[in-house]
């Protein structure tokens, strides 16, 4: 099968001395394109070539695939990313936006993750102020639409890919490698592993940072669409939009950046027809022609890759700056191969990492929310068997490099050469080679490379059709996969939609991994199912010993359930371990409290406040202390310094009022309880304490007041008919 086209139909050279070649070059390049669709002739049918009707096909898939989880819950990081991020509220100014990372917490401070997405949090704003409050569903239809419009996009990046550059007379771009570009797009849309992006309302990041991306790409591709007298072919304007849309796609996640990487890998080697094999071998001939190679004298490319240079350093510069106190410090359990003392151990544990990241793409059936603490243990010899996954791994990636930087095929050469691209580039940053991540793995940052494994899948698949006769096989292969990946989407965007699925998803996935036991426990502790949460917070704790949060819900449950002296083991452990983790100490004060040692409850409150100032939970529990003490000023001051952190404070404002009432100081317990009611008016415990200070004052018809609001329950308001018949009102 062959394509034709029009005489109008022009493409970018280098050079108008190299005219001749790059008409040849151009001649043999459209019949190798013609060759690869040809080769799927027998999967994609004509029928859905245009396209229009390719992206619409593309764009239909990709939402019925993760349609399912439109309705879900916030799980897992959402809660704190949006649900308890107070830069989605509206009396956050919006410039705060610009100062905090993407959890809400200052930049500037040692504890916060360095993360800074102000565009993506901008979104989760407009998302919360649109549909009037934070309702789910809202967040994750546009989770969805983004990744169909993504998906749809792909149309046209994978016909850069498969086709090269073509653009008529009138400067558009002619769509080539039809079948290619609609096979690969649909895999892309059809991908598992992009469940996490998808169905996680923190996914949003990846997704608009890959819809930038993708658009400063395509808008690069668009700096060759007309030639200039110099032949260099080069739009500056162009050029500049492509660098702002990689900006763009850096504040929505800091992957962004790498676009401009790529942007210039494919002028060098597509637009410039850079060959290594070429160069190779005019070096080992000695070749003097060297020097005048188009591509080293061509000023147009240069001035485009230092525009390209130039623009990243910028933007890492401006990074690095607002960044503010250096990069972000993680624990070992976050990332243990980074923590490890033998430079040998962490190499071969990085590219363990590289070879799981690659199984995930390939056969993305076992997925989970987190592979931290513990669910890849670490390989500590060369005499583990899973170092054969890293001899497979870079076997596979040495050959597909020769392919692409040597092979005599210029289309074969330019098709690997963007694949491994896309495959390796935009996962450079979650490398760890650069700087320590804190992950192990992350389906999520999987969103970008998955499009080079699409490439070579196709291109696989191509090949692969014009060396077998079995082609009706080869469709049943690719339709099998599309189809069982389709499956999985739906059943994985199932298990995002609340957390009870979700964890339990990951049991299976990662059975040593102490932070799925740990979630599972706080998610039936919080349904109220002590008993089983109790199970699983033990399996954490076994899993992982130095668990301070698992020691500190456990311990909590146990205080609750009267098993106090185990609750301080557990509480004194997790302190121990992690000497600045203020609510262990505030809760290990509670439990001292109660076994009535009261100086050591009142240095474990006064330890959690020097590690969190701003607490006003432990100064409200160091202020039940001084009361239970009979220590009335300090118990006041504490509960004052609670209410002063947190206005709305209900059981400080009350603490107050009561004691005040019982010290006999009513006229001050008034004026307590009045300032409460305005800053909580709607309080029934606040009106119910001021209603008893009220009648002792024999101001009946506040109390009278107070009783009309009907805010009250049935006991206090037999407790009020009681204080009137004594009062004679």
């Amino acid at each position: 099968m062959a394509l034709h086209f029009k005489q109008d139909i022009k493409t970018p050279t280098q050079t108008s001395s190299q005219h001749n070649a790059g008409a040849r070059d151009r001649q043999h390049a459209v019949f190798t394109m013609a060759e690869l669709d040809a080769d799927l002739d027998h999967i994609i049918p004509s029928s859905v070539l245009p396209p229009f009707w390719a992206k619409l096909v593309v764009g239909f898939v990709s939402l019925l695939c993760f349609a399912r989880s439109y309705d879900g819950d916030f799980v897992f990081d959402d809660s704190e990313a949006i649900v308890n991020n107070k830069d989605l509220q509206a009396d956050t100014p919006l410039g705060d936006l610009w100062h905090h990372d993407f959890w809400g917490s200052r930049l500037s401070s040692n504890t916060s993750h360095k993360s800074y997405r102000p565009l993506t949090v901008l979104t989760f704003r407009m998302n919360s102020y649109l549909s009037g409050g934070l309702h789910p569903v809202g967040f994750h239809v546009v989770n969805i639409l983004l990744h169909g419009g993504i998906s749809v996009l792909m149309v046209d990046v994978f016909s850069v890919l498969f086709g090269g550059l073509q653009y008529t007379s009138k400067g558009q771009r002619v769509h080539l490698a039809p079948r290619a570009s609609l096979l690969a797009a649909l895999l892309f849309a059809v991908h598992p592993v992009h469940t996490e992006c998808v169905a996680g309302v923190v996914g949003r990041a990846d997704l608009l940072c890959a819809l930038f991306f993708l658009l400063s790409f395509l808008g690069y591709c668009k700096a060759f669409r007309e030639s200039n007298k110099e032949g260099t072919h080069s739009s500056t304007c162009w050029v500049l939009l492509s660098i702002l849309l990689g900006a763009v796609a850096m504040l929505c996640k800091e992957q962004g950046i790498t676009v401009l990487g790529l942007n210039a890998v494919f002028d060098i080697l597509v637009i410039g027809k850079f060959s290594v094999l070429e160069v190779i071998q005019k070096v080992l001939r000695k070749d003097k022609s060297l020097e005048n190679s188009g591509v080293l004298r061509s000023g147009g490319l240069l001035f485009r890759v230092t525009l390209l240079t130039s623009g990243g350093a910028g933007m890492l510069y401006m990074r690095w700056k607002i960044m503010g106190t250096g990069p972000p410090a993680f624990t070992e359990v976050d990332n243990p191969a980074s923590f490890a003392d033998s430079v040998l151990v962490r190499a071969i544990n990085y590219n363990y990492y590289y070879s799981l990241n690659a199984w995930l793409l390939l056969c993305p059936w076992w997925l989970c929310f987190d592979w931290s603490m513990g669910c890849i243990p670490l390989i500590k010899s060369v005499g583990d068997w899973r170092v054969i996954a890293l001899a497979a791994l870079w076997l596979c990636l040495i050959g597909l490099i020769c392919q692409a930087l040597c092979s005599e095929d210029s289309r074969k050469r330019r098709i690997l050469t963007l694949g491994l691209g896309f495959l390796v580039i935009p996962f450079l940053p979650a490398s760890n080679l650069f700087f320590r991540v804190g992950f192990v793995v992350a389906e999520r940052v999987l969103y970008l490379p998955s499009i080079g494994y699409c490439v070579l899948l196709t291109f696989g698949f191509g090949a692969l059709s014009r060396q077998t006769k079995k082609k009706k096989l080869i469709s049943a292969c690719i339709l099998g996969i599309l189809l069982i990946n389709a499956l999985r989407c739906v059943i994985r965007s199932g298990e995002w939609r609340n957390e009870d699925q979700l964890f339990r998803s990951a049991l299976s996935v990662c059975p040593l991994n102490a932070k799925v036991h740990y979630n599972i426990g706080k998610n039936l502790a919080d349904k109220g199912n002590q008993t089983a949460a109790i199970r699983y917070y033990r399996e954490a704790v076994r899993l992982n010993p130095k668990y301070v949060h698992a020691m500190n819900n456990l311990g909590n449950i146990l205080k609750e359930r009267n098993e106090l002296q185990e609750a301080e083991e557990l509480l004194s452990l997790a302190v121990q371990i992690q000497p600045d983790f203020a609510a262990a100490w505030m809760n290990l004060g509670i439990v001292q409290n109660s076994l009535k040692r009261f100086e050591a409850a009142e240095q474990s409150y006064r330890t959690a406040i020097k590690h969190r100032r701003k607490y006003p939970d432990c100064y409200y529990n160091l202020g039940r202390l001084y009361a239970d003490l009979n220590r009335h000023v300090d118990a006041l001051n504490a509960w004052r310094n609670a209410t002063v952190l947190k206005p709305e404070h209900s059981l400080a404002w009350n603490n107050m009022i009561i004691l005040l009432d019982n010290t006999g100081n009513l006229a001050q317990a008034e004026a307590v309880g009045r300032e409460a009611l305005e800053l909580i008016p709607n309080d029934h415990s606040l009106m119910f304490s001021l209603a008893n200070v009220l009648g002792k004052s024999q101001k009946y018809k506040c109390v009278l007041f107070f009783r009309n609001l009907k805010l009250y329950s049935s006991r206090q308001l037999k407790q009020i008919q009681m204080l009137q018949v004594t009062m004679g009102i």
